[in-house]
């Protein structure tokens, strides 16, 4: 069990709270800014779409579809040079690894007990990041998606409870590509693929796309934080539509450590956003 510190908060909460009042970690913020070179080690790296200024300046909760483990690695370089500031949401696992999560909690990763009680004290920490004007990334599918076809999952509401009470602007990036790079199996397995993509060197894209809208909808109405999720994830999905305009149905490569289904558990099988959802995310797409 966790020490506890002001008689209910785990002491990892006091921690991250300081750090998501700081600017960005220098040593962070340095490998972020000389970064892409490694990060495009084992394939090409492009990244199209960008931030209005305005938004830049402020707050802003980034969503992102979960294609593999190598995407955040792709993302966080990628999400730099738009001027995001990214300080990404993390398993329990990953935080609490020795060394390694001493260094992400560093660098202002905060960290999620999903399925427990403890997983609303990240809000506590987002809350205070989001206060100091700072980014977060989070992958609203919850883990690497595991849709036969590789289209984003239904996704869970923790986030869309976060932007509707937070009102801060929801910014979809949508990476394809990156899933080439290591597999979902093993870790010796992980090295033979990643080798195997330096030679093959696989195109791994990342697009930044317009806020999702959300202005309609409230935290207090029973129903909208679900209509929030339904928009976040289709917004991703129509995204990565343009992304894998080559690959529409099956995707060229496949990875057959992936514990895939045999029927999808796409949130939109296919990738196929009905029209009214197109139409709404596709106006706002269009405003000015």
């Amino acid at each position: 069990m966790a020490e506890q510190v002001n008689g209910s908060l785990p002491d990892w909460v006091s921690r991250q709270n300081k750090i998501a009042a700081q600017p960005l970690w220098p040593a962070w913020d340095a490998l972020l800014h000389y970064g892409a070179p490694l990060a495009s080690l084992p394939g090409r790296v492009t990244v199209t779409g960008s931030v209005e200024p305005r938004l830049l300046a402020g707050p802003l909760i980034v969503v992102a579809n979960h294609i593999g483990d190598y995407d955040a690695i792709v993302l966080a370089p990628s999400l730099y040079n738009v001027g995001i500031r990214p300080r990404f949401m993390a398993t329990r696992g990953l935080m609490t690894a020795k060394g390694l999560g001493t260094l992400l909690e560093r660098a202002g990763f905060i960290r999620v007990d999903r399925g427990s009680g403890d997983a609303r004290h990240a809000l506590t920490v987002t809350d205070t990041v989001l206060d100091n004007n700072g980014h977060i990334v989070v992958y609203p599918e919850g883990r690497i998606g595991l849709d036969r076809d590789l289209w984003p999952e239904g996704g869970r509401s923790g986030v869309a409870r976060m932007a509707l009470l937070s009102r801060v602007p929801v910014i979809p990036v949508t990476s394809w590509g990156a899933h080439e790079v290591l597999c979902y199996a093993d870790d010796a397995r992980k090295l033979v693929s990643f080798a195997r993509s330096i030679w093959r060197q696989p195109l791994m894209q990342v697009h930044v796309g317009p806020p999702v809208p959300l202005d309609d909808l409230s935290a207090n109405r029973m129903g909208d934080a679900n209509r929030a999720r339904v928009r976040i994830i289709a917004a991703i999905t129509m995204q990565l539509q343009e992304l894998r305009r080559a690959e529409p149905g099956v995707p060229r490569y496949l990875d057959p450590t992936r514990p895939c289904p045999d029927e999808s558990t796409a949130a939109f099988s296919g990738g196929e956003v009905p029209a009214e959802l197109r139409a709404l995310i596709g106006a706002a797409r269009d405003t000015p």
